[in-house]
């Protein structure tokens, strides 16, 4: 995923349509190699299932399906709102505080990001 990407607020059946993220402004993508473990997990000698990226700090946490969920945990701690999805199959992000999921679209050359 690169910075040339914009994110939107995805369609979520289950809540009404037209809710934004007031954080999507201080949105960013990681462009330094990442860690490849949740390190949390790592010491407590816990496996995880997927890596969430926070988008303030570069925290690398474990997800909600994870035993520690550390990257909530993170956000609990700090009140950092926004983490992104590491796994390669997936280009999302989460906002904690207003509860919303992410998409990334590529813009196309010459559009505004």
């Amino acid at each position: 995923m690169t910075s040339a990407s914009r994110w939107t607020v995805a369609p979520d059946g289950g809540r009404p349509d037209g809710r934004s993220c007031v954080h999507l402004g201080a949105m960013s993508t990681p462009s330094d190699p990442l860690s490849e473990n949740c390190e949390e997990c790592s010491a407590l000698g816990f496996g995880w299932m997927r890596l969430r990226w926070c988008t303030t700090c570069g925290h690398v946490g474990c997800c909600d399906s994870s035993q520690g969920r550390h990257a909530y945990s993170h956000h609990v701690a700090t009140g950092h709102p926004l983490v992104l999805s590491l796994a390669p199959d997936e280009h999302w992000a989460w906002c904690y505080v207003d509860e919303l999921f992410l998409i990334s679209a590529p813009t196309t050359r010459g559009s505004a990001v």
